[in-house]
């Protein structure tokens, strides 16, 4: 039996971060971009999927005394987010939440800005998490997230498929084993969209000004706002 996306993610605590860059190309441009389009200013933030704190700690430091709520299905992730945000002497409130996306409880408009990186892929029925998040945001709020797409064709997804292999195959590369555990667990867990398909789920929820911000293979940044 394949294991759930939290317990996959909470056995490779250790090994996350350097498999993530030898497995998603340009992740540290994509989360630098995903960065620079963030609001200038945001006093509560709400971050799905935190992993182990790399968009946290950039969160953190970018707004200083927002309150930030970081949750994650892993508890091996937000314990090594808290540490890191504590060896870093962050200010700002810090709230720690263990759960899923779907069963996240917020109150109404509490978030001016929810983010996340690499993770809303896991969530199968997106329009029902959509109008959650919105009822999250307070009216001027934004929603801004890096994951993996679907290609709009079936063609152009295999060859974005292909294309990632082949990175993940270079110096420094994965080994066959990690590629293997990577495919078994997106054929198992991940639910990937079309960027269209995005754009009209989360129209259908009432969200506005939905651009797509940067974009590599199966890889790209979405904005929308409340």
């Amino acid at each position: 039996m394949q294991p759930t996306a939290s317990q996959y993610f909470g056995s490779m605590v250790g090994e996350y971060d350097s498999l993530i860059r030898r497995a998603v190309p340009r992740y540290d441009e994509m989360r630098e971009r995903l960065l620079e389009y963030l609001p200038d200013t945001a006093e509560s933030i709400l971050e799905l999927g935190c992993g182990t704190g790399n968009l946290s700690l950039a969160l953190a430091a970018k707004y200083p005394d927002a309150r930030l709520t970081l949750v994650d299905a892993a508890p091996e992730m937000l314990d090594v987010t808290r540490l890191r945000l504590a060896e870093e002497n962050t200010t700002g409130e810090r709230r720690f939440v263990h759960s899923t996306f779907e069963d996240l409880p917020c109150e109404e408009g509490e978030f001016d800005l929810i983010t996340s990186c690499i993770s809303l892929h896991h969530v199968r029925e997106k329009a029902p998490l959509y109008r959650k998040l919105l009822r999250f945001l307070s009216s001027d709020g934004r929603l801004i997230f890096a994951d993996q797409l679907r290609g709009v064709t079936d063609r152009v997804h295999a060859i974005n498929w292909r294309l990632w292999l082949e990175f993940c195959r270079q110096p420094p590369s994965c080994s066959e084993e990690e590629i293997q555990s990577l495919l078994d667990h997106a054929e198992e867990h991940d639910h990937y969209t079309p960027l269209a398909e995005h754009f009209e789920l989360l129209s259908a929820a009432g969200f506005r000004d939905l651009d797509c911000t940067w974009r590599n293979l199966i890889w790209g940044i979405i904005h929308a706002s409340a």
